[in-house]
């Protein structure tokens, strides 16, 4: 079973920053591919940016050259660094684990942080 714990939500103004934090627990980190991904009031949740378990990136065109995610197999952490935030980029902040293994998928999820961005 892995375990996964955000932090770093809150509450900041628009053009500001946040950086989010997810630490993992119960397996071997290295080996999954992690993302955060957000759902705000009323629409279904979205990804906004995974790593690989090699590195390679992939983002959301909306937060392409604001956000950057960034892995430390080390430490077993995954962290979301927002800049010039926008009102729309609030939203619950969740931390996935995914691995596709021959016989089955694995997901995990994370209990979510909140980022609300006033105008």
């Amino acid at each position: 079973q892995v375990q996964l714990v955000e932090s770093g939500g809150g509450l900041a103004q628009a053009g500001g920053s946040l950086r989010l934090s997810c630490a993992a627990s119960g397996t071997i980190f290295s080996i999954f591919a992690m993302g955060w991904y957000r759902q705000a009031p009323g629409k279904e949740r979205e990804m906004v940016a995974t790593i690989a378990s090699g590195g390679s990136t992939n983002y959301a065109d909306s937060v392409k050259g604001r956000f950057t995610i960034s892995r430390d197999n080390a430490k077993n952490t995954v962290d979301l660094q927002m800049n010039s935030l926008k009102p729309e980029d609030t939203a619950v902040y969740y931390c996935n684990a995914h691995r596709s293994a021959v016989v089955r998928t694995y997901d995990y999820w994370g209990q979510g942080t909140q980022v609300t961005v006033s105008s």
